[in-house]
């Protein structure tokens, strides 16, 4: 199994990106004031405008670590990759499958299945821990009739409907699961785009963030992350990307933000209010976040279908490594991963 290292974050919107060596230097109006061996790191983050030189791009491209931009306040700017070391019959087929009607509903409603039946373990979860609401028992029982639904959908917009109802059910009753500084951590709905509260602000942080995993996981690995089966392709949107984060995002992101709040790690002074870019963290709540993030990824759990104890944060490239098996016909279907 893969090895997981450190994920650069480099949250300081005016610093500036570039190597020395074998080292990734951080700068501030040209004075360094970080550095670290690339060889320690697999990834960087970097949260500013500024941008990164050429010869670290270089580095990064021939050392196999990605570069992801991001505006400071976390939108997704782009995403810098070297070249793809993976399997050019891998790929051939994944392009086959997405166009094969019946093959790629196939596994779009796995994909869906699963997510919802997450949602369900993160409901059942709050039942066992704090007791049971009406309300709760009934999206419990819902949710579960959903998922049994989402295995039978006869198309894509059938399955894209039921998971669209699947997720304004479960996000109905997420207020219950806020169970610390509720006074604080008002939720009326998913809103983004942008988000209008501080849960929508850190859900939708989260959400960027194993989204940027799961692209590298699949990349590693010799996939398209573009080319997907349940998400639209459209330029430059990373269809199977979206695709294998239904599955992951109540567990990676979800149960995350819910701990964080619960936990009381970041509270209702992590957040400012700006114009129309709606609720942002600050420096200082982003910061926690970020520490939080990375602390939680080396956190280690029993895979249920490798059976094998991994770093949280090595999920993405399991499920990826997983699902290329499968496309190559390695296994006789693709396991999706459900909260154990």
């Amino acid at each position: 199994m893969r090895k997981l290292l450190n994920t650069l974050y480099v949250t300081t919107p005016d610093a500036y990106l570039s190597k020395d060596s074998e080292n990734v230097v951080v700068s501030v109006k040209q004075e360094e004031v970080f550095r670290i061996p690339i060889i320690n790191i697999e990834s960087i983050v970097t949260f500013g405008y500024m941008g990164a030189s050429p010869g670290l791009m270089s580095l990064c491209a021939e050392k196999g670590v990605s570069l992801t931009f991001l505006s400071p306040v976390g939108r997704f700017i782009g995403h810098f990759q070297g070249p793809t070391r993976g399997n050019v019959l891998l790929r051939k087929t994944q392009y086959q499958n997405a166009d094969n009607e019946e093959w790629s509903l196939q596994i779009s409603r796995l994909l869906i299945a699963a997510k919802i039946r997450n949602y369900r373990n993160i409901v059942q979860r709050c039942i066992r821990d704090y007791g049971s609401f009406p309300e709760i028992e009934q999206i419990s029982k819902t949710l579960n009739f959903r998922k049994n639904e989402a295995l039978l959908a006869e198309n894509k917009d059938t399955l894209r409907g039921i998971e669209g109802i699947a997720a304004n059910e479960y996000f109905s009753i997420f207020p219950y699961l806020i169970t610390q500084q509720n006074a604080d951590f008002p939720f009326n709905g998913r809103n983004r785009r942008p988000p209008k509260d501080p849960v929508n602000t850190l859900l939708s942080f989260a959400y960027t963030l194993i989204a940027n995993d799961i692209k590298a996981a699949l990349e590693s690995v010799g996939l398209d992350p573009y080319v997907g089966f349940f998400h639209a392709l459209r330029p430059g949107r990373a269809a199977l990307a979206l695709d294998l984060m239904e599955e992951l995002r109540a567990y990676l992101g979800d149960r995350f933000v819910l701990s964080l709040i619960n936990r009381k790690q970041i509270t209702r002074t992590d957040f400012l209010q700006q114009g129309e870019n709606g609720i942002l963290l600050t420096d200082k709540g982003r910061k926690v976040f970020l520490t939080a993030w990375q602390s939680r990824k080396r956190e280690t759990i029993i895979h249920p279908y490798l059976n094998e104890k991994i770093e949280i944060g090595l999920i993405p490239h399991a499920q990826a490594m997983l699902l290329a098996r499968y496309i190559r016909h390695d296994i006789d279907n693709y396991p999706v991963f459900l909260i154990p």
